[in-house]
C-alpha cells in the first residue's frame, strides 16, 4: 500500500504528531524538527535585521533571506527570484493580484472568471474589486466527480473575461486542476490566470513555467513551515507594471514630501520589516519535503487516501464526495449526524479531523450539505491513521445507531 518503514521513521520528526491520529493537515501541516530547529536558531544565534545593517550577523541574515528567495523561484519553477514576492500567505497574495492587477487593470463590463469549488479567500477579493470596478463574475460548474469543468470553462469563457482564478487542489474535495489546460482557455481570449496553490504545493511537484500560470500562491504552514509566511509568484512583466500594495520601509527608492518613488519588484510589494524567521523557516520546509521527493509525497498520500475511501465505502450511513483520484484530502458525512458531532467523537478516540464548510460555502450549497467532515493527510501519516479512523466512525455509528 505505501512504504510503511520511511512514514514511521518520518513520524518521528514531527514532535507534534507522536501517536496522535493528525488527519487536519490541510488546515495546517505539522512541522518538523529541521523547521522548529531553522527556527529557532533564527530568533536566537542568528538573529539580526535584513537588508539595514552593516554588521556581519545582518549580512548573514540577508544573504539567508535572499538564498531563500531563489530556492522558492526554484522549488516551482519560477525564471528568477525577481518573480518571488513573500507575503503573509497565500490570502495576502491573492489580495494583492486583485487590488494590484485587477484593480488597475479591470474596467466597467469586464469579468472574472471562478469556480464552484474555489475557498473564499479565491473568492471575496474578487468580489471587492469587482464591485470596486463595476465588473462582473461568471463561476465555472463541476463535473460529477468534483473536478473544475474545463469543458464547461472553454465553452462559457469570453473575450471580456481578463481574470481566471482557479484552486490547483480543492481543500474541501482533493481534485486536481489540468492547470495547462485552464491557462492555455484563459489565455486563448486574452485573460490572466492566477491559481491557488495551497494545497498542491505539499502535494505535487510545481513548475509555473510548464503549467504557463501567470500568477501563483501558497502558504508556507501547509508545506511543514511556520504561519504568517507565503508566497505569490507573477510573471515579471506583470509584477513590474503593478502599483505597490502598501506603503513603508523598504519598498521605497526615494522619499520626499512632493513625491515618492518606488522600489523595483518584489521589493516594492514587502513594506516594512519582514518575517524573516518564516522565510528561514520556508527555506527549511523546501529543504526537507525536496528531501524526500514530492512525487513519493503525492504517491504516498494517494495510497492512504484510496485505502480510507475503500474502507469507508463499506460503511452503508458514509457518504463520500470527490474524485477517486483526490490528492491527500477526503471529505465525507455521516447520515444523521452533524459532522461537528463526527469530529467530537473522533477527538475522544485520538483522530482529529475537520468539520464545517471550510472556507467553501458556495461549495457546500452546491454539495446540498451545510458541512462536510474532512480527513487530510500528510507525510507523517500512515495506515495506522486511516485504521484510527474507520474504528471511529465507528463508534460514531454506534452511540447516534
Amino acid at each position: 500500500m505505501t512504504d510503511l518503514a520511511q512514514t514511521l521513521r518520518l513520524r518521528d520528526d514531527f514532535p507534534g504528531v507522536g501517536d496522535w491520529h493528525y488527519l487536519d493537515s490541510a488546515a495546517t501541516a505539522q512541522k518538523p524538527n529541521p523547521v522548529i530547529d531553522a527556527i529557532a536558531r533564527a530568533y536566537g544565534p542568528d538573529y539580526a535585521t535584513v537588508h539595514r545593517g552593516v554588521y556581519e550577523r545582518s549580512a548573514n541574515m540577508t544573504l539567508a533571506y535572499e538564498a531563500a528567495r531563489r530556492k522558492v523561484a526554484g522549488f516551482i519553477g519560477a525564471a528568477s527570484d525577481g518573480e518571488i514576492v513573500y507575503v503573509r500567505g497565500a490570502t495576502e497574495g491573492i489580495n494583492l493580484v486583485a487590488q494590484c492587477w485587477a484593480g488597475t487593470q479591470l474596467k466597467a463590463g469586464d469579468r472574472i472568471l471562478l469556480s464552484t469549488l474555489e475557498h473564499h479567500s479565491n473568492i471575496v477579493p474578487w468580489q471587492i474589486v469587482a464591485e470596486k470596478v463595476g465588473a462582473a463574475i461568471d463561476v465555472v460548474p463541476l463535473t460529477q466527480d468534483g473536478k473544475i469543468d474545463l469543458d464547461a470553462m472553454r465553452a462559457m469563457i469570453t473575450p471580456q473575461h481578463r481574470m481566471v482564478a482557479l484552486a490547483h487542489v480543492s481543500n474541501v474535495l482533493g481534485s486536481v486542476l489540468d492547470v495547462r489546460r485552464a491557462a492555455d482557455i484563459a489565455h486563448m481570449v486574452g485573460a490572466k490566470i492566477l491559481i491557488d496553490g495551497c494545497q498542491a504545493v505539499p502535494r505535487l511537484a510545481i513548475d509555473v513555467a510548464a503549467m504557463d500560470c501567470d500568477f501563483y500562491v501558497f502558504s508556507a504552514h501547509k508545506l511543514y513551515g511556520p504561519t504568517g509566511i507565503g508566497v505569490l509568484w507573477g510573471r515579471a512583466e506583470l509584477l513590474d507594471a503593478m502599483p505597490p500594495y502598501q506603503g513603508g520601509g523598504s519598498m521605497i527608492d526615494k522619499v520626499t514630501f512632493e513625491k515618492t518613488t518606488y522600489a523595483p519588484a518584489p521589493t516594492r510589494f514587502e513594506a516594512g520589516t519582514p518575517h524573516i524567521t518564516g522565510v528561514v523557516g520556508l527555506s527549511a520546509a523546501i529543504d526537507y519535503v525536496q528531501g524526500i521527493g514530492l512525487d513519493r509525497v503525492h504517491a504516498h498520500e494517494c495510497a492512504l487516501v484510496a485505502k480510507a475511501r475503500a474502507a469507508l465505502e463499506n460503511i452503508n450511513s458514509v457518504r463520500l464526495f470527490g474524485p477517486d483520484d483526490s490528492a491527500g484530502i477526503l471529505s465525507f458525512e455521516v447520515e444523521g449526524v452533524h459532522p461537528h458531532d463526527v469530529g467530537t467523537i473522533l477527538d475522544e478516540t485520538g483522530v482529529a479531523i475537520r468539520a464545517g464548510h471550510h472556507c467553501a460555502q458556495p461549495l457546500m450549497r452546491h454539495l446540498g450539505v451545510e458541512a462536510t467532515a474532512r480527513a487530510s493527510f500528510g507525510i507523517y501519516s500512515d495506515e495506522s491513521d486511516v485504521d484510527a479512523l474507520v474504528r471511529g466512525l465507528e463508534r460514531v455509528r454506534k452511540i447516534f445507531g
